[in-house]
């Protein structure tokens, strides 16, 4: 009469079961491996930009201020992502006063709305006139 042994299987086991065989495995692996420990001006290139606006413009513009002589990159940076956020909210606001117009497309009026009608924009009043 045979022995029959049960062993657990552990999730890994089953994931590398299905994802091929154990040599595709160990290459993929590596890969992972080589491309976490890159370093240098290659590595910069494999990254995602964190940043949708150009940061040398936004430092230009950032300059054109008398009080501001110097502007450091994490100043730059922090700028650049909160105008992208701020134009990502008063176009999502805008968005809405567009879908009850039955539009897809953005309008200056729905902007004004926008702006109108919510607080946080009440800063905006007059500007686009």
């Amino acid at each position: 009469m045979a022995a029959t042994v049960v062993a657990p299987v552990t999730a890994t086991e089953l994931e590398s079961d299905r994802c091929g065989s154990e040599e595709e495995n160990r290459g993929a692996e590596a890969e992972e491996s080589s491309q976490q420990q890159q370093t240098g001006p290659a590595a910069a290139v494999s990254h995602i930009r964190l940043s949708k606006l150009p940061l040398a413009r936004i430092k230009a513009l950032m300059k054109t201020d008398p009080d501001v002589s110097l502007a450091s990159q994490e100043s730059v940076f922090i700028i650049a992502k909160a105008t992208e956020l701020f134009v990502e909210m008063i176009a999502k606001d805008a968005f809405v006063y567009a879908q009850q117009g039955k539009r897809k497309t953005l309008q200056r009026k729905d902007l004004d709305n926008a702006i109108e009608a919510i607080d946080e924009f009440a800063f905006l009043e007059g500007t686009l006139d």
